[in-house]
């Protein structure tokens, strides 16, 4: 998985709320046997017109915001079904991190595991950098995991909250097994100890 310490681009706006996992990958792209085409199918009913053609109302389709790093997104983005998906799709398109109020509670699990920084901030904050990003010119933004900012055009510091466990598994790039396997030691010697005192368990 891809390490998150300190990213720099344009952050585009979606800020409607309760944008769920089947706007974000709608379910014709949940056929495949692996994780390939997933970039094709993020916000593909926004994304594209009925012919195919790129939406040119659609944020991401808009100079400014095309090849955008973050999106600053409405409250309970990612309600809905739990399609991980959702997150894979967001990533091959080089999403790095959503910045919102809240988001749904599998979805936001899903983005640790799969190294998506999903950052809660304040109603007041979230509206300051929602209304900085709307310009194309003001829209480039640094988030610092390690010192649990986002930094606008202007120089203004916001700051964040994110669980300890959840920042170093994103700065290390770890997923849950990962972060498991960290500790591999320590259960190689719990399972000789457990065995020696239950040797019947072989």
């Amino acid at each position: 998985m891809q390490p998150f310490d300190i990213v720099s681009g344009s952050a585009a706006p979606l800020l409607a709320a309760n944008i769920d996992t089947d706007v974000i990958m709608p379910k014709q792209f949940l056929k495949g046997i692996d994780r390939q085409g997933l970039d094709r199918g993020l916000f593909f009913d926004l994304r594209f017109d009925s012919s195919g053609e790129a939406n040119p109302e659609f944020i991401l389709n808009q100079a400014g915001w095309t090849d955008a790093a973050f999106l600053v997104v409405g409250a309970n983005f990612g309600c809905g079904s739990s399609r991980e998906h959702a997150v894979w799709g967001l990533k091959q398109v080089g999403i790095r991190a959503l910045i919102g109020t809240n988001f749904a509670g599998i979805f936001y699990d899903n983005c640790q595991r799969n190294g998506v920084l999903a950052i809660q901030l304040t109603e007041a904050q979230h509206a300051h950098v929602a209304t900085v990003v709307s310009v194309p010119a003001t829209a480039q933004i640094t988030v610092d995991l390690p010192q649990q900012t986002i930094t606008l055009t202007n120089g203004t510091l916001i700051p964040f909250e994110i669980d300890e466990l959840r920042k170093q598994s994103l700065l290390l790039g770890l997923d849950a097994i990962g972060t498991t396997l960290q500790r591999a030691g320590q259960i190689r010697e719990f399972e000789v100890r457990h065995l020696a005192h239950n040797p019947w368990l072989e």
